[in-house]
């Protein structure tokens, strides 16, 4: 055997013996929670459509979103997608278990807009009986 057997032996043992924990049995996909309608719930939105006033060129405007469960099983949002890249968008990423609230928060960048008026889409997908896909929307005003 070579002087360079033995340590390639022992790596290779000590990295297949270690286990992984990526153990996601538990975790459910986006696309399994709105394929289980045995689990949809109602959601309830308690502003669907802001308007940030006037901004100047340039700034950013940031607005807020929030929605109660007023169903029975734990709401999941599993997307929320602006419509233009100017506009990215955080959210409640945990389930929100009935009589909890959540929280869809947008981030505008006028930069890659216009002056003038201004009306943005975000489309949120979830586990909700009647409709799936809500639009929330914003609108203000950008001047130079």
């Amino acid at each position: 055997m070579n002087k360079y057997s033995l340590p390639a032996i022992v790596v290779i043992a000590a990295f297949s013996a270690c286990k992984s924990n990526n153990d996601t049995s538990g975790v459910k996909s986006p696309v399994s929670i709105l394929a289980d309608t045995s689990n949809y719930t109602t959601i309830q939105w308690i502003d669907s459509v802001q308007n940030f006033g006037t901004a100047k060129f340039g700034d950013k405007v940031n607005v807020e979103y929030a929605f109660k469960n007023v169903g029975s099983k734990p709401l999941y949002i599993t997307e929320v997608r602006p419509t233009c890249g100017c506009t990215v968008a955080d959210y409640t990423k945990s389930a929100v278990m009935p009589g909890d609230k959540g929280f869809v928060k947008a981030q505008y960048d006028s930069h890659h807009g216009t002056t003038g008026s201004v009306h943005k889409s975000i489309i949120v997908s979830s586990n909700t009986v009647n409709d799936k896909h809500f639009v929330l929307s914003f609108t203000g005003m950008v001047t130079k």
